[in-house]
């Protein structure tokens, strides 16, 4: 058996019915009830990461647990929520991390996702680790600006960066919890091309069938909208990224055609499949 934790987000719902796809047994574990039903075989349980307490019997009888954490695990105790996972006989481990993890490792606000790589890794079982970049799915942000006045507000317009499709994070988690050859390692998990904001509009448009306008925003205008969101924190990060990325933060990782055998999907296949939320 399988656990998925984070199991009603973008990356969570997908693996989810990927790995039943694949006739494995899973449990999907949220903080709350399922508000949609499961895939036909997938079970669930409500535990939250918050209380290790209730992990061991969320754990019990899983062979592999998916730890997705929300927003950057602040406030979680990442030694507990592994112990629990060795606890209740769990063999392996995989987590989902950040890129930033990487490349910027003085980031206060990514502190948490270091200490679950660290007991993770720590923990004598195998293990992997995802550090995916920015997510294509962040568009979704502008779902209800391109329906009702179709247009994108967005600083940093010219600034590439290759965001990564959660199908493709769905689909390398579960290679690493199904099959052998991913222990041990991490993978930065990114699109095939970088893409800026103004190109993501255009994808966009392509997926409506209408002309979406792009509008330039300042940065402090950004953060104003963002912060309505997310943590102020995670948005001053984010900011820093979207408007002065490392080389490595623009590179294309090979890491998710490494484990997959074929490139990642482009921004553009992730507007087409999701153009439903912006008509």
């Amino acid at each position: 058996m399988i656990v998925v934790t984070g199991a009603t987000g973008n990356v969570g719902r997908a693996l989810v019915e990927v790995l039943a796809a694949a006739g494995e047994e899973v449990t999907a574990v949220s903080r709350r009830a399922a508000q949609a039903p499961q895939p036909a075989g997938v079970g669930h349980r409500v535990a939250d990461l918050g209380r290790p307490e209730e992990l061991k019997a969320a754990f019990e009888g899983a062979r592999a647990v998916y730890l997705l954490v929300a927003g950057v695990g602040d406030g979680l105790r990442p030694r507990e929520i592994v112990d629990a996972a060795v606890a209740a006989g769990v063999r392996r481990l995989v987590l989902q991390s950040s890129q930033l993890v990487g490349t910027r490792p003085d980031s206060e606000s990514h502190g948490p996702l270091r200490e679950f790589e660290a007991a993770v890794r720590g923990s004598g079982l195998e293990w992997t680790v995802l550090r995916p970049s920015g997510f294509a799915s962040n568009a979704f942000l502008w779902a209800e600006a391109v329906r009702t006045v179709r247009t994108v507000a967005a600083p940093f317009a010219d600034v590439a960066l290759p965001v990564v499709d959660p199908a493709d994070i769905a689909d390398v988690a579960a290679a690493a919890l199904r099959e052998d050859g991913h222990q041990g390692r991490t993978y930065v998990l990114t699109g095939p091309a970088a893409v800026t904001p103004r190109e993501q509009a255009a994808a966009l448009s392509d997926a409506v069938e209408a002309p979406v306008r792009f509008v330039a925003q300042s940065p402090a205008q950004a953060r104003t909208e963002l912060v309505r969101f997310l943590p102020a924190r995670a948005v001053d990060g984010m900011l820093a990224v979207l408007g002065e990325p490392s080389a490595e933060e623009r590179r294309v990782s090979p890491d998710v055609e490494r484990a997959l055998g074929r490139p990642g999907r482009p921004f553009s296949d992730w507007a087409q499949r999701n153009a439903f939320a912006f008509v």
